[in-house]
């Protein structure tokens, strides 16, 4: 009796043991350039740009300000990932000389998202809502294309 008690109740442990441990992995957190934490989950319900630019990069510099713009909706969040690893007040100041406004995270989330680094510059990943990567895009976006790919 005992034995077939922990055969049947073994396995429903299991299962919720695993079902903690992985919930747990679908909730990473990323240091912002300003020291705060942000939980990547508490981006659910939105969309979600992370674009990867550098000082040196002239497209970069060309999409800031429509990125800025979309920033402003509140259905999108526009992260901005230093391609060079800049980080603390270095970082601070590109951001203040290149007039970005939009968030900057101080780590590559790409790694943890199961992103692969891109190639060239500037890229975009666009996240759903849902927290599913719907695309990346290579090259200066604009507002308006991005906003059409959203469909907002």
């Amino acid at each position: 009796m005992r034995l077939q008690y922990i055969q049947r109740f073994i396995p429903i442990g299991l299962v919720l043991a695993g079902a903690l441990v992985l919930s747990g992995c679908n909730r990473p957190s990323f240091q912002d350039a300003q020291g705060q934490t942000l939980d990547w989950s508490s981006l659910r319900g939105q969309w979600v740009v992370v674009n990867y630019w550098a000082e040196w990069c002239k497209p970069c510099r060309e999409e800031i300000p429509e990125l800025n713009q979309l920033d402003q909706s509140p259905e999108v969040t526009v992260l901005g990932v230093n391609f060079d690893g800049i980080t603390g007040e270095p970082l601070r100041a590109v951001a203040d000389k290149m007039q970005i406004r939009f968030r900057l995270l101080a780590e590559d989330p790409g790694p943890a998202l199961d992103w692969k680094q891109p190639v060239g510059l500037p890229a975009s990943f666009i996240v759903t809502p849902e927290g599913k990567l719907l695309e990346a895009r290579f090259g200066a976006q604009t507002e308006d294309g991005l906003r059409a790919l959203m469909d907002l």
